[in-house]
């Protein structure tokens, strides 16, 4: 598979992107924006709670991506787990908003050849490792899914998404292995 991350002989990182991945990543980023923006803080919460980023109305999400973004804590304790919950997920989605606005910046500075400092490859880093957490949700991926891939009719929807799932993965092992010492 072509592409994935380099380095630059200037100690930076390089990715360089046909335009129809570099608007499929702006769009993924999008996406993550939307899903992981923290509420907008109550105006009558009590200060220190907001100051300190408790999320008093903090509640275990339904939507299944949601969960695997911001899975409970305790699997056994559904107080322990609301307890922690409310205080460090807002922290949490500020976090990952954070990755996501980053790496879009940068897509849209860029053209074909996107080019970043090591301090930003966090971001990168925890932007694919989101999508390709909420993609495998929505594709149904499990220990068994390798086995069942082989399967899918050529017209199955998440034929697509397994698609930009596997190259999500390359991506990230690129960068990762151009991490590494």
């Amino acid at each position: 598979m072509p592409g994935g991350f380099t380095a630059s002989s200037q100690g930076r990182i390089v990715l360089r992107v046909d335009e129809v991945e570099r608007v499929l990543l702006l769009s993924l980023c999008a996406q993550v924006i939307e899903l992981v923006a923290p509420e907008p803080a109550d105006p009558d919460a009590d200060p220190l709670a907001v100051a300190v980023g408790i999320a008093p109305t903090a509640a275990r999400p339904e939507d299944a991506v949601l969960l695997r973004l911001f899975p409970d804590a305790y699997s056994d304790d559904d107080a322990a787990a609301g307890d922690f919950r409310r205080f460090t997920e807002r922290d949490l989605r500020a976090t990952k908003l954070a990755h996501a606005e980053a790496v879009r910046d940068s897509l849209e500075r860029s053209g074909g050849k996107v080019v970043f400092a090591a301090a930003l490859a966090p971001s990168w880093l925890g932007l694919l490792n989101d999508v390709r957490l909420a993609l495998g949700v929505r594709i149904g991926i499990d220990d068994d899914f390798n086995d069942e891939v082989g399967d899918l009719d050529e017209d199955d929807p998440r034929m697509a998404m397994v698609g930009v799932y596997d190259w999500l993965t390359y991506l990230q092992d690129s960068l990762v292995q151009l991490m590494l010492p």
